[in-house]
């Protein structure tokens, strides 16, 4: 995996010397010799991950990072600080300024790389949900405005995975009473709980003995419900080979022993922040798509997603040989209600008759706003004569209720007449088309008819 990289340093032989790693790895490098020409390119040329050195005059790394982070267009490019600091203090400082991660000079190429490849995957799945979010913001499915992932009113959810309970137990008071901390020592149990629950954050020991925690880390990226569970692990200081495996298979960040308590507290601050800002970003997504395709006024399905799901209705019922069944609804004389009560009247009855058909149908029914008073409900498995008993009994609930207007000083009656057509009455050559046409046909029978009535197509 190539990525482009940001290489920050004062100092151009430390420069020269990454660039030239990196490159020998097909890394596109980009370089920078300040910490304001760090922020200025991060900007400018968005690079996947930023090597930022912590010592530098002027602006130092700490400050640079800062400012990356907490402009909108270069927060979700992961900072990576590369110093010969060595004191916990100036680990965690960097973490609270935002890094992703603190590498020690000399840095081992081989962890270097193994983080640089992580964290350009963790990127450009970030990347993704970005583009998505930005899409559906520019389209007006989701609401504009600043992108907020944090809820600190909610404590997190970490599961502790180590048959060891002292350490466990260690740990667990030193993430304090701020989160909500679980412990389990069986391997089994543990994998059954993250699927079961949606923690922030898995943290498991890598020394534990009763399974390969590699391979435990593994099952948590296997499965769809926990594939982005972020996961922390505990390795033994100088295990690189464990280290640059773990972070091959997806884990997301480590500790080394003995664990500093101030740096586990700023590395689980790190990835729950990172964990509700993907939260926040794939709940935009699930929006826009639900927006996409339902009915503003009514939460109704629309006429796009009917054109694909009842093709999909058809086909299935073309294949087990059950049959589907449409029916067509039109409020009688809607226009008048309008004209006479005004569009705010009108868009009560259509979003109180809507409730009545969501109310009407079975989990499996498609029910949809057609356009404008009409609306259509597709029901698979059901007979033409079943679904005219259902609409029957609709039809009555319509006609016998009384809409409530002018603070309750007036009372207004709508009917609603309705179409029925079958998969039982279709040719050989049928297609949804011509099954809406035939119930849409019942439809102008029945307005024909003299309105507040249901006609099936004749067979």
């Amino acid at each position: 995996m190539t990525a482009r990289v940001l290489v920050v340093d004062d100092l151009e032989p430390n420069v020269k010397l990454l660039e030239a790693k990196l490159r020998a790895e097909y890394f596109d490098v980009i370089t920078a010799f300040s910490g304001r020409e760090a922020v200025d390119k991060a900007k400018a040329e968005q690079p996947d991950i930023v090597l930022l050195d912590v010592m530098m005059p002027g602006m130092d790394g700490f400050e640079a990072c800062r400012l990356i982070k907490h402009a909108p267009e270069t927060a979700h490019i992961p900072v990576v600080m590369v110093t010969a600091l060595e004191q916990p203090a100036d680990r965690v400082a960097g973490l609270e300024a935002g890094a992703d991660d603190f590498l020690t000079k000399p840095v081992e190429d081989v962890a270097l790389f193994a983080r640089v490849r992580s964290l350009t995957r963790l990127k450009m799945m970030t990347d993704e949900l970005r583009l998505r979010y930005a899409t559906s913001k520019g389209l007006g499915v989701v609401e504009p405005g600043v992108l907020e992932p944090d809820r600190d009113d909610e404590e997190p959810r970490i599961l502790i995975i180590d048959d060891q309970a002292e350490q466990a137990q260690k740990l667990r008071g030193n993430l304090g009473p701020a989160c909500q901390v679980s412990i389990e020592g069986d391997p089994e149990v543990a994998m059954a709980r993250v699927r079961a629950a949606n923690f922030d954050l898995v943290i498991i020991n890598m020394a534990i003995e009763a399974i390969d925690p590699l391979r435990l880390c593994s099952s948590i990226r296997s499965f769809e419900e926990t594939r982005l569970t972020p996961i922390l692990t505990i390795v033994r200081q100088g295990d690189t080979r464990k280290l640059v495996r773990a972070l091959d298979i997806g884990v997301n960040d480590y500790l080394s022993r003995p664990v500093d308590k101030n740096e586990l507290t700023a590395r689980v601050a790190t990835q729950i922040r990172r964990k509700r800002y993907i939260d926040h970003l794939r709940s935009s997504f699930q929006q826009s798509l639900e927006m996409a395709v339902t009915d503003e006024l009514t939460g109704l399905y629309n006429r796009r997603y009917l054109a694909s799901h009842l093709s999909a209705m058809f086909d299935r019922a073309f294949w087990t040989g059950r049959p589907l069944s449409v029916m067509v609804l039109d409020l009688d004389h809607f226009k008048s209600v309008n004209d006479t009560h005004g569009h705010d009247v009108g868009d009560r009855v259509i979003r109180e008759f809507a409730e009545r058909v969501r109310n009407s149908v079975r989990g499996i029914d498609l029910a949809c706003r057609y356009g404008g008073e009409e609306f259509l409900i597709a029901m698979p498995d059901t007979e033409k004569e079943a679904a005219r008993i259902v609409a029957e009994r609709l039809r009555l609930e319509v006609a016998g209720h009384k809409l409530l207007i002018n603070s309750g000083r007036d009372e207004l009656k709508v009917t609603v007449s309705i179409g029925i057509a079958s998969t039982e009455d279709g040719s050989k050559d049928d297609t949804p088309q011509r099954l809406i046409k035939r119930a849409d046909d019942a439809l102008y029978a029945a307005k024909s008819g003299g309105r507040n009535r249901v006609v099936a197509a004749a067979a």
